[in-house]
């Protein structure tokens, strides 16, 4: 398809189409690569949406949540995009990509998109081109775009640079728990979330808030006027689903009355803009035929002793910045 044809597609909502276009962002191929810059521009411009990271320790259930979640956005009236990202084998590259049959009714849904990418080793468990993703899906229609991340981790930082609102589940039972959970987690974290509150887990999960209320107040808060908020749910039963929904979009409206939210949008927009150029500055670092030859010298006289790490270093980005003088 065109690139013309592709935004006309998206544009109208069309979710095979937008399907291939996600593909076509994600190929590392030269070509396709200039393909999507330009059907990006095509269809840049601020949407009214609200992104939204979901992060969690493994087994807290998180497409259970998403799932019945999604599900209650819909019945509301809105249309919901899902990118869950899932772990590449970092011996083969390939991925699980289980997410969407792990949401059996939400997928159905034609209000809904799920697309689960691999995170190819990309830091903070985020598909290198989730944020181009993201954009698309808004450009079809989708106005709450859902981020499904793996685990939890110092890396999240990179889910929160591109969301409004970052979410992190947890199972009842502080303990080792709060253990494993991250001062600099603790600090990017909007909305607490204790899944699986039901029947003898529920008097559990109340000890648990109160826990991660208390811990919370040891860290510096990420903004002054919009508290961290904390629930508990029962994904499965779709309790506290309602009450999740509705804090976030306190939260957010809270956000943009104060012209935080449109500040962390621009903000998102610099870092990301960043961040390509680093991965294309490394990129063609190694890529490059006389960078590589280069390269395979040095490492040569690492090896034999000559030069060390330091030093053969130095040398090779000597050799980028003249070539780029």
């Amino acid at each position: 398809m065109t690139v013309e044809e592709l935004a006309k597609g998206i544009r109208e909502g069309r979710r095979r189409t937008l399907a291939k276009a996600i593909t076509l962002v994600e190929s590392n191929r030269q070509s396709d690569h200039k393909k999507a810059i330009q059907l990006l521009d095509q269809l840049k411009g601020e949407k009214d949406t609200i992104r939204v990271g979901i992060s969690g320790v493994p087994g807290v259930g998180k497409s259970t949540f998403i799932e019945a979640f999604g599900n209650l956005l819909i019945e509301q009236g809105h249309k919901v995009a899902v990118l869950a990202v899932d772990p590449s084998s970092p011996a083969t590259g390939g991925s699980i990509l289980g997410d969407k049959t792990r949401m059996e009714t939400l997928s159905s849904k034609e209000e809904a998109f799920i697309r689960p990418s691999p995170t190819s080793g990309t830091l903070g468990g985020v598909a290198k081109r989730t944020r181009e993703s993201m954009l698309l899906c808004e450009a079809a229609g989708y106005d709450i775009i859902l981020v499904e991340t793996v685990g939890v981790g110092q890396s999240e930082f990179e889910v929160a640079s591109m969301v409004d609102c970052f979410m992190v589940l947890m199972l009842p039972g502080a303990g080792d728990s709060l253990q494993g959970i991250k001062r600099g987690i603790m600090e990017i974290t909007d909305v607490l979330v204790i899944n699986k509150a039901d029947g003898d887990q529920e008097k559990l999960a109340e000890r648990t808030i109160t826990e991660y209320k208390n811990a919370f107040h040891l860290v510096a808060a990420k903004y002054e006027s919009n508290p961290v908020q904390f629930f508990m749910v029962s994904s499965i039963h779709e309790k506290g689903i309602s009450d999740v929904w509705e804090g976030i979009h306190q939260f957010t409206y809270k956000l943009k009355e104060e012209g935080i939210f449109q500040s962390n949008r621009k903000n998102q927009q610099l870092n990301w803009f960043k961040r390509l150029t680093e991965d294309e500055v490394l990129n063609n670092l190694w890529t490059f035929p006389e960078n590589k030859k280069r390269a395979e010298e040095l490492i040569a006289k690492i090896e034999q002793g000559e030069l060390t790490p330091s030093a053969a270093s130095v040398k090779m980005i000597e050799l980028f910045n003249n070539k780029g003088n």
